[in-house]
C-alpha cells in the first residue's frame, strides 16, 4: 500500500499535464495513433532494453544522478526507511534466488512502460513543436525527463546492481 502512493503522485503530476495537452491540442484519432505506436514497444525483447543499457558500470548511473531519483521512486530509499522504522525487518529483496530473480526482471517491466511512455511523450513534443506550441514542448521534455528517461536509468541501475549480486551470491 506504501509503494501505491508515490507511484500514483508521480504519474498524477506528469501524466495530467500530457492528458491537458492533449485533450486541448491534439485530434483524438492522432492522440491514439501515438499511443498506439508507443505501447508496440511493450512488446520488445528484453535483449533489446539489455542493449540500450547506458554503462555496465553503477558508477556511471550514481554520477548522473540516478540515487536522487531513487529516492523518490515506488521502493525508494525514502519510503524504505520510513517502512523500516515502522517494520525493521523490512527488505524489497530477500536474500532467496527467487526473490533476486522476481525483482531483477520486474525492472524489465518498468523499462518497458516507461520507455513505451518516453515514445509517446516524445511523439507528442515532435507534434508540439511542429504546431508551434513551443511552452507545451519544453513541458513536454522535461516531464519525458523526470518521469520516463530517468526512471528507466534507474531501472538500468538496479538491474546491474541485481546482476552482481546474483554473481556473487550475496546480496549487498
Amino acid at each position: 500500500m506504501y509503494n501505491i502512493i508515490p507511484s500514483l503522485l508521480w504519474t498524477a503530476l506528469f501524466l495530467i499535464p500530457a492528458f491537458l495537452y492533449c485533450y486541448a491540442n491534439v485530434p483524438s484519432k492522432i492522440t491514439y495513433i501515438l499511443l498506439g505506436a508507443s505501447l508496440v514497444t511493450i512488446f520488445l525483447p528484453n535483449s533489446f532494453f539489455d542493449r540500450m543499457q547506458v554503462s555496465k558500470t553503477p558508477l556511471v548511473y550514481r554520477k548522473m544522478g540516478v540515487k536522487y531519483v531513487n529516492a523518490l521512486a515506488q521502493n525508494g530509499s525514502l519510503l524504505v526507511g520510513i517502512l523500516k522504522k515502522k517494520y525493521p525487518d523490512y527488505k524489497i529483496v530477500s536474500k532467496t534466488n527467487a526473490s533476486i530473480k522476481k525483482q531483477y526482471f520486474q525492472t524489465y517491466f518498468f523499462e518497458k512502460f516507461h520507455f513505451s511512455l518516453f515514445l509517446f511523450f516524445t511523439l507528442l513534443t515532435v507534434y508540439a513543436g511542429l504546431h508551434g506550441h513551443f511552452y507545451w514542448m519544453l513541458a513536454l521534455i522535461i516531464i519525458n525527463l523526470f518521469y520516463n528517461i530517468y526512471p528507466n536509468l534507474l531501472q538500468q541501475y538496479i538491474r546491474l546492481r541485481l546482476k552482481s549480486v546474483m554473481r556473487e551470491g550475496k546480496i549487498s
